[in-house]
């Protein structure tokens, strides 16, 4: 038969306040990790309170840090960071709040860099090949089809 650890409300908190200092966390990612820590779901519930009540984790904050943290990164678009977090189960609120942070300048200068540095990487001489592969690309990165267009028929001619 076996045998998983076993908790106590006080050690499964020590624990879940570690997880949340370590880095921002999402209310389901703290959920899922006190699932997998068998907790029951009046402790579950418990701690997640504790959690809110203490500042370990704040809804609003979290998509703050997401949202800065894969836009400067990973180069992701409203599209994808909006689809990320939902999958997170991040409010609507706290989305549009998050992404409403990034400075409409910056994110169009940082859309045009990675626009162009991508163009220029793309080996294709078919014109037309090459302007798809651009536009799925930047498709995928989750940025406004509307910018994507402009975008490759303005580089790629």
């Amino acid at each position: 038969m076996y045998h998983y650890k076993t908790y106590t409300i006080d050690e499964a908190l020590l624990k879940l306040q570690n997880y949340c200092a370590y880095q921002e966390r999402c209310h389901q990612e703290v959920r899922q990790k006190l699932k997998e820590m068998h907790m029951i779901p009046e402790a579950i519930d418990t701690i997640i309170v504790h959690l809110l009540e203490h500042n370990f984790l704040n809804e609003e904050r979290f998509a703050k840090t997401f949202v800065s943290g894969k836009f400067r990164i990973k180069k992701w678009g409203k599209y994808r960071l909006t689809s990320a977090l939902k999958k997170k189960d991040v409010s609507k609120f706290n989305i549009n709040l998050a992404i409403s942070q990034i400075p409409n300048t910056e994110y169009i200068d940082v859309f045009n860099d990675l626009a162009k540095k991508k163009a220029n990487s793309i080996k294709e001489k078919d014109i037309w090949k090459k302007k798809k592969k651009l536009v799925d690309y930047l498709l995928y990165r989750g940025w406004e089809s509307h910018l994507v267009y402009d975008k490759v028929n303005e580089l790629i001619k």
